[in-house]
């Protein structure tokens, strides 16, 4: 051994139950591998492993990995990330969680159709990843779970298998129970990428819901549309919690600015008090939300997401209601007779109403969100997530690499740059069952699960909470799930890691 090269402290047994193919994602939070399955029952298997950096008061786990793992093993639905396995390294108190891999996400969905294809999204598509996006969601906050952290990089769709197509909402790491909070959730500091972030969040809000995951979709929502992000502003950075005037500048230009009339409480927003002036003397000649994404005023698909980006949270549509939603139009129907008084005919008028619903009307939206909508449409076939090869599960750089899987090879990824003709090899067209759809596992959450206590009434995920005995009670059961959290090895879901630009 040369001089002044360190030995490396030995790896864990564990490890010795994967082949590492590579770095696919860096992040404040830590790094995360491919890696394939040695074991006999799932051997070849790809899994992602997500490995924590040391919590930076240097006492052991981060407490975003605790929470990350307390929130996830109690999560069992098919649109959230599924933890598979949790593993430590003592010698250095790291923390490893193990996840199902997921080929793709939104971000590199959306980036292909835009540099690659130059064409958008087909409308099959952008409905049934929107669908299970809100399924999902609707999941998290029935029991009572805010994910705080929605963007592009962090919806998962997986690539193969029985789930081909299906959508995983994943990094749970800004995630929490809103419930019952111990304490405001403005403590916890800045949350959302800043291009997702809802504007009573930009606004300073002490307090929030829910409703700030909402903002984050309809954000999702238009980017699909579009293929570019809705609201692309510069982030200050200057402080722990500066005041994002070009971020708001960016929402204003397109949704006007906000008014008592459209946001009642906007006043008691610190940051609105602290530059009233300052945002109400930028004039902007607003192009309108639907000159942006190019949609029908009276279209559903316009209707659903203006209601997603309404500025009063308590107005915001929420998870539940975005699937269940509806637009009632008044419709006038002009009938002429044949009945004529000298040169004038008589016309006689009705009014009636016409219901229209985004995800029940053609096409309808699907379990494999990958296939063509119509038949003759031709499939794209999406690149996996770029691998690195050349870094090791300690995050230091090889000058080996590992053989990276055939489906993530340079020719794979060659040749799915372009549209394949509809002979490629795709799961078929499964249609969501819309009506009666069993949208919550309630049984598996456990003391997370609301509907499941006893006494616990169920709030509108738009309210604001307030404390008192029952939820003192609920507090209990968390701080309980804290002192397990170091004990756990068991199943949860894969968390899909982004690049260090979107993590």
């Amino acid at each position: 051994m040369g001089e002044g090269a360190a030995p490396k402290p030995p790896r864990p047994a564990w490890l010795q139950e994967y082949e590492l193919v590579g770095k696919i994602g860096e992040g404040t939070y830590g790094l995360v591998y491919l890696a394939r399955s040695k074991k006999l029952s799932s051997r070849g298997v790809k899994i992602a492993i997500k490995r924590f950096k040391q919590s930076k008061e240097g006492d052991g786990v981060s407490p975003t990995a605790i929470r990350e793992i307390m929130l996830l093993r109690e999560c069992m639905h098919e649109n959230v990330v599924k933890l598979v396995n949790v593993h430590t390294n003592h010698l250095d108190m790291s923390l490893y969680l193990a996840f199902d891999y997921a080929e793709h996400d939104l971000y590199e969905i959306i980036r292909h159709h835009r540099e690659k294809l130059s064409c958008s999204i087909n409308q099959y598509t952008v409905k049934s990843l929107l669908w299970q996006i809100l399924n999902g969601l609707n999941y998290l906050h029935s029991n009572w779970i805010i994910h705080r952290d929605l963007k592009p990089s962090n919806i998962l769709v997986m690539g193969e298998g029985e789930e081909q197509g299906v959508v995983k909402i994943g990094d749970f790491g800004l995630a929490r129970i809103y419930q019952a909070p111990l304490k405001p959730l403005f403590d916890n500091g800045v949350v959302v990428t800043i291009w997702y972030r809802a504007p009573e969040l930009l606004l300073g809000a002490k307090h929030y819901t829910s409703a700030v995951d909402m903002w984050a979709v309809g954000c999702i929502f238009a980017e699909l549309l579009t293929l570019k992000p809705l609201f692309q502003g510069l982030e200050d950075k200057s402080g722990p919690n500066p005041f994002q005037i070009d971020q708001l500048d960016k929402i204003f230009k397109v949704l006007g600015h906000p008014t008592p009339d459209r946001w009642p409480t906007i006043g008691h927003l610190p940051h609105w008090q602290q530059n009233k002036s300052l945002i109400q003397g930028h004039k902007y000649d607003n192009p309108g939300l639907h000159t942006v994404v190019q949609l029908s005023q009276k279209s559903p698909a316009y209707d659903l997401l203006s209601r997603m980006l309404e500025y009063d949270p308590t107005k915001r549509i929420s998870a539940a209601q975005a699937l269940e939603h509806e637009i009632v139009l008044n419709c006038i129907f002009w009938y002429s007779t044949s009945i004529c008084s000298g040169t004038s005919i008589i016309v006689s008028v009705r009014g009636d109403r016409q219901i229209l619903r985004y995800f029940r009307a053609e096409p309808l939206p699907g379990r494999n969100a990958l296939v063509p909508g119509q038949p003759g449409e031709k499939i794209v076939v999406y690149p996996a997530r770029p691998v690195d090869a050349s870094t090791d599960f300690d995050g230091i750089s090889s000058t080996q690499s590992s053989q990276i899987p055939s489906s993530n090879s340079a020719a794979a990824t060659s040749a799915s740059a372009t549209a394949a003709p509809v002979g490629a090899t795709a799961r078929p067209h499964q249609q969501m069952p819309i009506v009666g759809i069993q949208r919550m596992q309630n049984t598996s959450m456990g003391t997370f699960n609301v509907n499941a206590q006893a006494n616990i009434p169920v709030v509108p995920a738009n309210m604001y909470l307030h404390r008192g005995p029952q939820q003192q009670q609920q507090q209990v059961h968390q701080q309980a799930r804290r002192r397990e959290a170091g004990n756990m090895q068991n199943t949860g879901s894969y968390q899909p890691p982004a690049k260090s630009r979107r993590m």
